[in-house]
């Protein structure tokens, strides 16, 4: 089955369970009006939909077949790359002074969920590149910028972002790549670096690196890593020291080339400082955090489609007598698929928003807020996003029953693609480490608290509506509030230890559960009002509500007396 935009769905959400029309009507986008916003997401799906999709089966059998340090890509991928950055949509988000868009990064963060929906091995490959411009831009020097963004941010040329070592994974501060002063102003690198997507490709002429290294005199830890630009061919068209040694083999995406990649065969390859030395990892983390808000939307983009295509599926296939569609556990498993992508949409599309508005926001206070906003939920974007993936992908397959567990369907291929999501960029667990220990505590607790009596704000509006349709949907939703509002001064009064970080996951999941679970109530609120598809929404909003949100009065416990049963657990894995 091929995928479908859901333009409409995707609006629905941007402008309102985001704040992009609100946003909008404020003039944080100066002339910006909703009329291009939508013809710019009409635009988007159809690229998606009809370019892009039709790839993404011959893209998981062709794979990346690599000879002699060359990777190629599958049929038709290079072609439809070249018209994708042609058509402009790499720089969308991009400044403008350097040939950018400068649309919102609401409205480039809706294009990326329907490129990875489309294909998530195509889609990952721009992310990076788009991560690597935002890095440049904001710590690389005036010659670099001149030198190369413009070409990155047109698609000419790509991006990566290098950091993983085979003895340092999540733990940055381990790598041993190293980098040795020039004496130019240039750097020599040497070392190797694995799990570097789209490290080597037949896309574009060049591919800019950015790669993680030490200097010889740096300090121990993440607080001696510096990072520079290491191009693979150089300003005269020789070739750079930096090659491909190998392209793994993986359970997913298997049309995005993951390298194994040498520096320093015939004495170092040349690369040039982005930001100061020792504090790459500052520069780093401009990349990771917009990369791990695009990964998160991978994670809708695949739930998306493996809902269309269960829903497709069960609607035509009878089973004693009548289609499975019509058997309640099928509309639950699809109800469920549709219900977590929904949410799991709005909580990254409202990051996409408060990261707009810690650029463009006129107030600096009011940047310094939304900047806050932004950092508690990207991690809850990432994770709870890409958890959802793997979870409707499988539920995906259950739909399908055996044709699920064959191939030809490509259920399978969902499935299998979403499962690196929640591994890469970040591991989950550590976002939920992360969620806890820095972002739960920002400004004393003041940042999350904020957040909370927003959501509180929304389900008393939808308890004044007084609709029968919503049915115990604010009841639950209160509840689940609750539990996350007792959950979290539990977790802002505890010191951090192993008791805590036990509770993280959970909290994690507690969180997208009630604001994910909000976001469609307050949908469908707003579609009420407007007589806008306002039957499915509040359908929609009230399954979630009565069936997943109920959950978090158990995930509440395990945050708060879960601690001990894993701390204290060692004899049940001997």
């Amino acid at each position: 089955m091929t995928y479908r935009a859901p333009v409409a769905d995707i609006a629905f959400a941007l402008k309102h369970a985001a704040g992009l029309k609100a946003a909008l009507a404020e003039g944080l986008y100066d002339d910006l009006d909703e009329a291009t916003v939508d013809s710019v997401l009409e635009e988007a799906g159809k690229f998606a939909s009809d370019v892009i999709a039709p790839l993404n089966t011959v893209g998981d059998k062709f794979g990346t077949p690599f000879k002699d340090g060359a990777v190629t890509t599958p049929p038709g991928w290079k072609e439809a790359y070249t018209a994708w950055a042609a058509a402009g949509w790499n720089g969308l988000a991009s400044p403008a002074d350097f040939g950018g868009q400068e649309l919102p990064h609401a409205v480039n963060a809706a294009c990326i969920e329907m490129w990875n929906a489309a294909s998530m091995a195509f889609g990952i490959g721009p992310v990076l590149t788009m991560a690597a411009v935002d890095a440049l831009h904001a710590y690389g020097s005036d010659d670099l910028k001149q030198k190369y963004l413009e070409k990155l941010i047109s698609g000419e040329w790509m991006g990566t972002m290098q950091l993983t070592e085979p003895q340092a994974g999540s733990d940055v501060g381990a790598l041993r790549t190293r980098a040795e002063r020039a004496g130019d102003g240039s750097y020599k690198i040497t070392g190797s670096k694995i799990f570097i997507t789209y490290g080597e490709h037949d896309l574009t002429d060049n591919i800019i690196h950015f790669v993680l290294a030490r200097l010889p005199d740096a300090p121990a830890g993440t607080k001696g890593i510096s990072l520079f630009l290491v191009p693979k061919f150089m300003a005269d068209g020789s070739r750079n020291d930096v090659r491909a040694h190998s392209v793994e083999h993986k359970m997913g995406i298997h049309a995005s080339p993951t390298c194994t990649m040498v520096y320093g065969d015939k004495g170092g390859a040349v690369g040039w400082l982005i930001g100061e030395e020792h504090k790459g990892m500052l520069c780093m983390f401009t990349m990771m955090n917009r990369a791990r808000l695009a990964v998160g939307l991978q994670g809708v983009a695949i739930a998306d489609r493996a809902f269309q295509q269960a829903l497709t599926y069960a609607r035509d296939r009878k089973q004693m007598g009548k289609a499975i569609f019509d058997y309640p556990d099928v509309k639950r498993m699809l109800l469920t698929m549709r219900g977590l992508t929904g949410a799991a949409r709005a909580i990254c599309y409202a990051t996409g928003v408060a990261l707009d508005r810690s650029i463009r926001g006129k107030d600096p206070v009011a940047r310094e807020k939304a900047l806050a906003r932004c950092s508690l939920l990207t991690p809850v974007a990432k994770a709870f996003s890409t958890d959802i993936g793997i979870e409707v992908a499988s539920l995906g397959v259950q739909v399908h029953g055996g044709m699920g567990f064959i191939e030809e369907t490509g259920a399978a291929q969902h499935y299998r693609d979403s499962r690196i999501a929640a591994i890469y960029e970040g591991t989950n667990g550590i976002q939920a480490i992360d969620l806890i220990t820095r972002k739960v505590p920002l400004e004393g607790g003041n940042t999350v608290r904020l957040y909370i009596n927003e959501l509180r704000e929304v389900v008393k509006a939808v308890q004044a509506s007084n609709a029968p349709a919503f049915g115990e949907t604010g009841a639950r939703l209160n509840e689940a509030i609750d539990s996350l509002e007792r959950a979290t001064q539990w977790l802002l009064v505890q010191k951090t230890s192993d008791v805590t970080l036990a509770g993280a996951t959970p909290y994690l999941r507690l969180f997208g559960n009630a604001a994910g679970g909000v976001m469609l109530a307050e949908q469908a609120l707003i579609a009420l009002r407007e007589n806008d598809d306002a039957a499915s929404r509040t359908a929609l909003a009230r399954f979630f509500a009565e069936n997943i949100a109920v959950t978090s009065g158990g995930l509440e416990r395990s945050v708060t007396e879960g601690a001990q049963s894993i701390t204290n657990a060692e004899a049940a894995l001997q």
